[in-house]
């Protein structure tokens, strides 16, 4: 008798967490417009693909950054995709996308992502490249741990390289991500 009372206490116990880290769209849509992360970050449910989608879209880098790379411009968006209309568990890794204007094709050759956090340089790696020359548009995509994007927003301004070019975030970039992870944070 006293191993089953012990083992429903358990399983009481695992549902209980289980639910308690389970995230409705409604908490998450009520969290973005309570905040001003409702500028940058959207929530969107497909009722017929019953998938939610979180996406944060970053304004552009410096036009220094952007010069210095010989590009027009660059920004990026994070973010996730989960079955259902509830957050059952803090995705892991989020998709980052760089999206590049450029007159030519400037990252095709090199694109391996690092991030300098204070003494330590974080190696993201190679991240997936395509490119529609026609709009003159290149595109990195790349999955980072949310263990890494929080090192990445630690810092005030982090420098990143991006191929063999340096960028900075910006402080709006670093909430930007900081409130995305706060977001999938189905703990929270």
């Amino acid at each position: 008798m006293k191993h089953i009372l012990i083992a429903a206490i358990a399983l009481l116990v695992c549902v209980l967490t289980a639910s308690a880290q389970s995230k409705s769209n409604d908490v998450i849509y009520s969290q973005i417009k309570s905040s001003d992360a409702g500028r940058h970050i959207t929530l969107t449910y497909d009722a017929a693909s019953n998938t939610s989608k979180i996406m944060a879209v970053a304004s552009n880098f410096s036009d220094r950054d952007a010069d210095n790379a010989g590009i027009l411009a660059m920004n990026f968006a994070a973010g996730t995709y989960y079955a259902g209309s509830a957050l059952e568990r803090s995705p892991d890794p989020i998709l980052l996308s760089f999206w590049v204007l450029s007159n030519k094709p400037r990252f095709a050759a090199s694109h391996r992502f690092t991030v300098a956090n204070g003494l330590e340089l974080l190696d993201l790696g190679e991240g997936r490249y395509a490119a529609k020359p026609q709009q003159r548009m290149e595109y990195l995509n790349f999955e980072l741990s949310r263990a890494d994007l929080a090192k990445i927003v630690s810092q005030p301004r982090p420098k990143f390289r991006l191929g063999e070019n340096e960028f900075t975030f910006i402080a709006d970039h670093v909430k930007m991500l900081s409130d995305l992870l706060k977001l999938t944070d189905a703990a929270r």
